[in-house]
């Protein structure tokens, strides 16, 4: 078993891999044909994006976990542990809020990827639900430990809000940038309040997600 979810772990990696690279290079492309595109900007755009993090991170979290599966017996190491705990938190995060107030809405990334989004909002997503579900090694985790998953969200949520208004949007022109209209006080109806509001709901997700994450890591292993 722990063979079959080592492959299964590496097969997903790169996936999400294949995913990301697809879907920058149409970006890049779709960058290339507009004219007058700051690429340096618009690729640290793209890094900038939440959805990009969290599967990037999870491709170091399974790499990580397929090597301990494969070499080390018994339980995870208590910070990797806590690391694909997180890990998992920010993708199941992911494809909610996508799923719920995203899906159909044009992001300012150029032209989307079908196939790289369907992967990299709802097939990774599901698989590191799957993954914390069943893989063996998972160590139980203490409530206490929650507030270590909230940190990289909120870091990413001040990075966004301080980065917005700082940086161009060349694509469309505009004097400001936010990977998401739900954190773009420019564009919302009450500004700040609006985004505020947003920030709240999607604190609320994630600690809710790291609160099942973490229970789950005290149930009895579904997988030895």
């Amino acid at each position: 078993m722990r063979i079959l979810f080592a492959v299964l772990r590496i097969a997903v990696a790169a996936l999400i891999v294949a995913a990301v690279v697809g879907q920058l290079s149409l970006s890049l492309g779709y960058w290339a044909g507009k004219g007058g595109v700051d690429t340096a900007a618009h690729t640290a755009h793209f890094f900038s994006f939440f959805t990009i993090d969290s599967n990037l991170l999870s491709v170091v979290a399974l790499l990580i976990g397929s090597y301990l599966l494969l070499f080390r017996k018994g339980e995870n190491p208590a910070a990797y542990n806590l690391f694909l705990a997180a890990v998992a938190t920010y993708m199941i995060t992911t494809g909610v809020v996508y799923n719920l107030l995203l899906r159909g809405i044009d992001l300012p990334q150029g032209s989307t990827l079908p196939w790289s989004n369907e992967v990299l909002h709802v097939i990774a997503p599901l698989w590191l639900l799957i993954d914390w579900l069943f893989a063996p090694g998972r160590a139980p985790i203490a409530n206490s430990q929650l507030w270590k998953i909230l940190v990289f969200p909120l870091v990413w949520c001040i990075y966004t809000l301080v980065r917005g208004p700082l940086v161009v949007d060349t694509v469309s022109g505009f004097n400001y940038w936010y990977p998401y209209p739900f954190l773009n006080p420019i564009t919302s109806d009450q500004g700040y309040v609006t985004v505020a509001f947003y920030v709240i709901l999607i604190t609320l997700v994630i600690g809710a997600s790291a609160a099942g994450v973490l229970w789950i890591s005290r149930r009895k292993a579904l997988v030895k």
